[in-house]
């Protein structure tokens, strides 16, 4: 913490993000960390659940934080930029305080959501032109503005502009779309360098490793940004539809490559068992929207494996959600209680799924860093993906 005087007043200003590995398990490359940012500590790996727009859909924040354990959450650049719009929030101070939420943010670049936006879209040398999806207005991202954007926005990490590739994608157009990756990759880092956080804190900037599906490509890929010494490294293009053989075979590529001592972020991954898969390969951070989306339409995670709240089997089974007792501990509703809310349409039941389902998550973050601190994460994983894909 730096103190500058000026006209007797004192302004804090906040030293970047700080990374300590602290352990590594022996028998797989599960690590543990911790994160140090402006607005608090992240212990990893972690989940950091989805809030699109500034909110976790039907969840309160003071809820994310005393009933899921959420340490950081997600915002997204390419919706917040179209609505409530950067004056808004630039006016608020920034999304910590126009949302309430004094914990860590991120915030991605808008990248993901040009790319499932192909048909409205045209991307060139210089970034990327689209369609608004709530009014049809064009608009334009090029690199320098993504960050610009992400700078109003004020998130504790804030990521590269690039272009993520679908899957199935030829070899040929992943290449020329990394290298392309590459160069916005450049015009972010000079941006990103030649301007300064807004709100009183410096942000952290983390590139995105891209190459579909090819080893040789993710290898360029990985090794590029990791030249560039940033305070993390992301990995992005995965979860897109490949098998999941091939996002682990990616991502164990990747982090042999990306440097041990900074934060690796799988980016939109995923499943309970992807989550655990990755944690072995040495990843670090996670995000994803299947635990609110999948509560939301009745689909639970326990860790005894997954539930469909609605089938009528649960009607009158009065035991909790998670027999374990791993998740929502402090309010046990039960199977036949949760149906009855989906049954009669009440809101209150996919406030209750979405709550369960983000602290199971989070839960089994929690777990996978005791298990690693204690030196049994490997055992402990494999014994946990048998389970968690079973349909009850």
């Amino acid at each position: 913490i730096y103190l500058l005087k000026k006209r007797q007043k004192v302004k804090l200003i906040f030293v970047a993000m700080k990374f300590d590995l602290l352990k590594t398990d022996k028998a797989s490359n599960a690590r543990l960390g911790e994160i140090q940012t402006a607005h608090g500590k992240i212990q990893t790996p972690i989940f950091m659940p989805v809030g699109t727009a500034g909110t976790v859909k039907g969840v309160h924040q003071h809820e994310l934080v005393e009933d899921t354990k959420a340490q950081i959450i997600l915002g997204n650049t390419y919706h917040l930029y179209l609505r409530p719009k950067l004056d808004t929030i630039e006016k608020a101070g920034g999304l910590h305080k126009f949302i309430g939420w004094d914990k860590p943010l991120l915030t991605d670049s808008g990248g993901y959501q040009v790319y499932s936006l192909a048909e409205n879209r045209k991307i060139t040398e210089e970034g990327v032109k689209f369609q608004s999806h709530i009014d049809g207005s064009y608009q334009f991202f090029s690199p320098e503005y993504a960050i610009d954007i992400q700078r109003k926005i004020g998130a504790d990490i804030i990521m590269a502009f690039d272009e993520c590739t679908p899957y199935p994608c030829e070899y040929d157009y992943a290449k020329n779309s990394m290298h392309l990756t590459h160069r916005w990759l450049k015009r972010c880092c000079n941006r990103f360098d030649e301007t300064k956080g807004l709100y009183g804190f410096e942000q952290s900037f983390f590139p995105i490793v891209q190459g579909s599906v090819y080893k040789d490509l993710r290898e360029q890929s990985a090794e590029k940004i990791a030249s560039f010494e940033r305070e993390g490294n992301a990995i992005g293009g995965l979860s897109v539809g490949e098998p999941h053989d091939l996002l682990y075979e990616m991502t164990d590529v990747v982090c042999s490559i990306l440097p041990k001592d900074k934060p690796r972020y799988l980016m939109g991954v995923g499943t309970p068992t992807n989550l655990l898969e990755s944690i072995a390969l040495g990843v670090d951070m996670f995000d994803c929207v299947m635990p609110s989306r999948n509560a939301r339409n009745g689909m639970l995670f326990t860790s005894e494996g997954t539930i469909n709240i609605k089938n009528g089997k649960w009607k009158n089974d009065f035991s909790p959600i998670d027999e374990n007792g791993t998740s929502y501990v402090d309010k046990p509703y039960t199977k036949a209680y949760l149906r009855h809310l989906f049954a009669s349409g009440e809101l209150l039941g996919k406030q209750i799924a979405t709550l369960h389902n983000i602290r199971f998550y989070l839960w089994l973050m929690q777990k996978a860093r005791e298990e690693i601190k204690n030196g049994t994460f490997a055992p402990w994983k494999n014994k946990m993906v048998k389970k968690l894909d079973i349909r009850l």
